[in-house]
């Protein structure tokens, strides 16, 4: 059975789409822990990060460096964390978040609301950034 994110890639769930490659996906996470949020997947299906073939798991890491450089020039924040967890949708992904401390990384702090309108927005804002 396809993941929640094989069927976001599919365009079988709508998503808040920040770019897109023949080999990944990056967009908003609709729970996020700070504006700006984003997701990046493999377009594989894998569950384990740790089990992406050595090519697709340095080119992923690559691909959401641009997109966390993006994040950088457009959403307030010191710096640009990556998280890995792994545990709630068995797809391998990375977690792009804005941090302005350490705090704001937690996953078990309380996740910001916006509408769709704010979302549509920051993913505009956010892709209209990549170089």
């Amino acid at each position: 059975m396809a993941s929640i994110f094989t069927k976001i890639i599919n365009g079988e769930i709508p998503s808040y789409k920040i770019a897109e490659d023949e080999n990944y996906y990056a967009f908003l996470d609709i729970f996020p822990l700070a504006k700006g949020h984003t997701l990046v997947i493999p377009k594989k299906e894998v569950d384990y990060l740790f089990d992406l073939d050595d090519d697709i798991l340095a080119g992923m890491n690559l691909f959401a460096k641009k997109i966390a450089r993006a994040i950088d020039k457009t959403i307030e924040c010191k710096r640009v964390g990556v998280v890995v967890l792994g545990l709630e949708v068995p797809h391998a992904h990375i977690h792009l978040i804005p941090l302005n401390n350490e705090s704001d990384a937690s996953f078990s702090k309380p996740k910001l609301k916006f509408s769709e309108e704010e979302f549509k927005e920051i993913a505009k804002k956010i892709s209209s950034a990549i170089e």
